[in-house]
């Protein structure tokens, strides 16, 4: 299912979400650019120390090559070293190193970069897409100050999930999706019957629909769920449980960063029937 367009229009102009995508797809472009610009050699040999495979680099190693100092050294597109560096790496972040590539900043500090690198161009137009149509409208209830730092702890928390459950990973974990989730969250709380149009594959053919954001964005969960569990913690390169985590993170913090006055709906009508 893919979400098109939802049929509440905002009652301000989304700045942050737009600066958001903005910002969002000028890195991408840029992470495109040193991608043409050749590869750089990286140090292997702190990984392997570890016995761990470096960041970009799998077993068996037969492309390593050794310098002058003994140092085991091995390509990188410049694009991909960008990601090494400042996505966020389990291993570095658990366990308070920066291995090569170094990045010359706190370690932790990988937690809030990772959010704005992506592995390629659908990766970053479907992120940008789910920001856009579901965004503008959390940004209403919150505005935009609260808004941006709801944005950012949500994609904090769904960092730090997913380290935690891949301690020993030295995969980078990039995306705006952790983060995205916390907003999805915040959409299905605070606005559960307002309808979104959905493109919905069948067999063959193709059908919009309009389906309230409960439903969409629930199966959504429950599909991040099932595939988190299904997959185990490595996620076959999709990290599930830090959409997991950034959903939950989400739909609990809605209650503190929404304005006065805003009501959260799925809550007040299960709390109404329940009374």
């Amino acid at each position: 299912m893919i979400p098109l367009r939802d049929y509440r229009p905002s009652q301000t102009f989304p700045a942050v979400t737009v600066a958001l995508i903005v910002l969002n797809l000028v890195v991408f472009f840029y992470q495109g650019y040193l991608g043409s610009q050749g590869s750089v050699m990286n140090d292997a040999t702190p990984w392997l120390e570890r016995h761990l495979a470096p960041p970009g680099f799998d077993p068996p190693y037969t492309g390593l090559t050794r310098s002058s100092t003994g140092a085991a050294l091995y390509p990188l597109s410049r694009g991909d070293y960008l990601i090494a560096q400042y996505g966020l790496v389990p291993y570095e972040f658990l366990h308070g190193v920066d291995l090569p590539p170094l990045i010359f900043l706190p370690i932790w500090i990988t937690l809030f970069t990772s959010m704005f690198l992506h592995g390629g161009l659908l990766h970053v137009l479907g992120n940008m897409l789910y920001l856009w149509i579901f965004g503008d409208n959390v940004e209403d209830a919150m505005g935009h100050a609260r808004f941006l730092l709801f944005y950012l702890i949500c994609g904090v928390v769904a960092g730090v999930s997913q380290s935690a459950l891949s301690a020993t990973s030295t995969v980078p974990q990039i995306g705006a999706s952790g983060a995205i989730a916390g907003v999805l969250a915040a959409y299905f709380m605070l606005y559960p019957f307002a309808r979104v149009l959905t493109l919905i594959p069948i067999l063959f053919f193709v059908r919009l629909i309009a389906i309230p954001a409960i439903i969409l964005l629930g199966i959504w969960f429950l599909l991040q769920v099932v595939s988190g569990v299904g997959s185990g913690p490595s996620g076959g390169g999709v990290a599930w449980f830090a959409h997991v985590g950034g959903f939950l993170a989400g739909g609990v913090l809605v209650f503190l960063f929404r304005k006065r006055g805003v009501p959260v709906t799925l809550w007040d009508t299960l709390w109404r029937r329940r009374a």
